[in-house]
């Protein structure tokens, strides 16, 4: 540095480096994993990741990539925010679920949560709630000049919110300064139970809502544009956008002809999505919603101050795992944070055993604590959209926000929300969609921390009281974990008739270095579905192995050891396995040009990474079951 030149001069000293600079370094590294065919952008194309709706996440990104940096925040598209000063001032509004039937715990459990934290309640309502006539004890205590309440009352809508008015009103607060929302969805009802009997009725009569609340309470809202059907039930991120946006324009026509203005239908809805452990798709989705609102609400002539997407964030019960619960305390923090940063301005974090039952109130603490440490400690709520202007989550935006309008696009070509449902153009796209991803789940291109990697077989059961049985009889319920929670339920049952669990003799071969990689992958893959592995003693050989797998109890063997030792000793050991009372031998591995020689001498399976785990599995539990 000098008195000349004040600035340092270190970048000015290195030439500039160029995207095909970076790509023939890919080359090189690609050359040394035995890709050689690769080069150019066809190498930077090998490394990139691809997700539903056709999005595929490229390994690099710069300014020519990234999409231009949207308006500021509070002004359309409202890409950053609803509002100009975004969650700043006061936070997100941390709002909790509660689905208590009883309205003696309901109310407990609520005034907990008031006291040490939250700042709204989320309640079940009608089927699987509290009944409408125990919402007046159920809210005993609440002050609710102070803490706004959200009604989740399915068919029951219209009594719950007339008695939610009517105890505002008993409360002796003005109605005009009430907040909250009454969670009229008549097609999220439909989505839900697939019956439309009473369809045109239920719109007519969340109209109805909607018109006294902008008239005499204009911080209520009276409808939910409720989201979570489609994810649950399988939807990728631009399905779900595009689902909602087709029930918020399908609202906005049943509003507008019952009277209202469109700028008073644009404030009557409140718009709820889930949030997942995959941070930057929330972040984007979230972003990509309210731009995409945004538009509708354009065409629609709406004023830019109607326009803005009022959004409730959830984070995702498909994500949520029976099997090691406790990890989903990791997955609710990801999504939490990524709903903040997102910009959603309620956000809702599920207690990591919601998936087992009522929660406990350790889950119910652990849950309000998560976003009081994001918004205490952590600062999340100070910045206005963190990830704005990063070239990766604008273009992520971007491609989330044209991939879910052609989806609206098609259910609107279809005659709208209510015909899609009906005709099963949603269900049927959903369905292939989480085909789809149950293939990756099953093969563990997706894995699920504590339940298709790093499974703990000796967790002592976690049990909660049963929660209510959800509305269904639409579209269904899924879970990631679906496909190996029945595989460790065959494993209980298998443990509570024989008092111990099915098992799977490991065969390593050769010195340490050559069986250890493929002895782990092995064992975490059998532990997958409640098998439990016995590798003692290691390592065997062809005179060894049958005494190996007589002492350990197993009907089925796999071979672990590296490619080189299986051809010196697989086919004899394979076959001194067999001759032992080997039921199944698999071989941790691809088969190679060792195939015919390896099957010939017993190997039933190969097992390796992005096999079909549960298809593995199935069979290996159904060998055991027989004995």
């Amino acid at each position: 540095m000098t008195a000349e030149s004040p600035e340092l001069p270190l970048a000015a000293a290195f030439p500039d480096a160029d995207r095909e600079q970076w790509q023939r370094l890919v080359e090189g590294v690609l050359r040394k994993s035995g890709v050689t065919e690769a080069s150019g952008a066809a190498a930077e194309d090998a490394l990139s990741t691809g997700l539903q709706d056709g999005i595929r996440i490229r390994p690099l990104y710069t300014a020519e990539d990234g999409a231009a940096l949207p308006a500021h925040p509070g002004f359309p598209p409202f890409v950053r925010a609803g509002r100009p000063e975004g969650t700043t001032v006061a936070g997100w509004d941390v709002r909790q679920q509660h689905v208590h039937t009883d309205p003696r715990q309901a109310n407990a459990s609520i005034l907990a949560d008031l006291e040490n934290g939250v700042t709204s309640v989320w309640l079940t309502v009608g089927d699987g709630g509290v009944p409408v006539s125990g919402l007046e004890q159920t809210l005993q205590g609440v002050y609710l000049d102070l803490a706004a309440v959200v009604l989740d009352a399915g068919a029951d809508f219209e009594a719950a919110a007339e008695e939610l008015l009517r105890l505002y009103t008993a409360s002796g607060a003005p109605l005009g300064e009430a907040a909250g929302a009454l969670g009229a969805d008549p097609l999220g009802l439909l989505a839900r139970t697939g019956d439309d009997a009473k369809l045109r009725l239920q719109l007519a009569a969340a109209a109805r809502l909607a018109g006294r609340c902008a008239a005499d309470a204009p911080g209520l809202r009276a409808l939910a544009v409720d989201a979570l059907p489609y994810h649950e039930a399988g939807g990728s991120a631009a399905e779900e956008l595009g689902a909602s946006l087709a029930t918020g324009v399908a609202y906005l026509r049943q509003l507008t002809a019952a009277g209202l203005g469109i700028d008073d239908a644009c404030r009557q809805l409140e718009f709820r999505y889930a949030a997942t452990a995959d941070q930057f798709l929330t972040i984007a989705k979230l972003r990509a919603a309210r731009r995409l609102w945004a538009r509708v609400a354009e065409v629609c002539g709406a004023s830019p101050d109607a326009a803005a997407q009022r959004q409730h964030a959830v984070t995702s019960t498909v994500m949520m795992t029976r099997r090691d619960p406790w990890v989903n305390m990791l997955r609710t923090t990801v999504a939490g944070l990524s709903a903040g940063v997102g910009g959603a301005e309620a956000v809702t974090v599920l207690p990591f055993d919601a998936a087992l039952g009522l929660p406990d109130a350790f889950a119910r603490r652990i849950a309000r604590n998560t976003q009081s440490v994001l918004l205490e400690e952590s600062h999340l709520s100070k910045v206005i959209d963190p990830a704005g202007g990063s070239w990766y989550v604008e273009s992520l935006t971007d491609e989330l926000a044209r991939a879910a309008w052609a989806w609206f696009q098609e259910i609107e070509g279809a005659g709208g929300q209510a015909a899609a449902l009906r005709s099963g153009l949603i269900a049927g796209r959903l369905a292939k969609t989480w085909q789809r991803r149950t293939d990756d789940l099953a093969r563990r291109r997706e894995p699920i921390t504590g339940v298709s990697e790093f499974p703990h077989l000796a967790e002592p059961p976690v049990t909660r009281e049963p929660a209510p049985a959800p509305i269904g009889g639409g579209l269904p319920r899924v879970r990631r974990d679906d496909a190996y929670e029945r595989l460790r339920s065959r494993s209980d049952a298998h443990l509570a008739a024989s008092g111990a669990r099915p098992k799977v003799f490991l065969a390593a071969l050769g010195p340490v270095a050559a069986h250890t990689a493929r002895l782990a992958f092995a064992a975490n893959l059998f532990q997958a579905g409640g098998i439990e592995t016995v590798s003692e003693p290691a390592p065997v050989d062809a005179e060894s192995v049958a005494a190996a797998f007589a002492a350990g109890g197993a009907r089925i063997a796999c071979l672990c050891a590296s490619d080189a030792v299986y051809g010196e000793q697989a086919a004899a050991v394979a076959a001194a396995l067999k001759s032992a009372g080997a039921v199944r031998v698999l071989l941790a591995g691809k088969p190679g040009e060792h195939r015919e020689e390896f099957t010939a001498a017993g190997v039933d399976t190969f097992v390796f990474a992005g096999c079909d785990a549960v298809e593995v599995l199935s069979s290996a539990l159904d060998v055991m079951e027989v004995a």
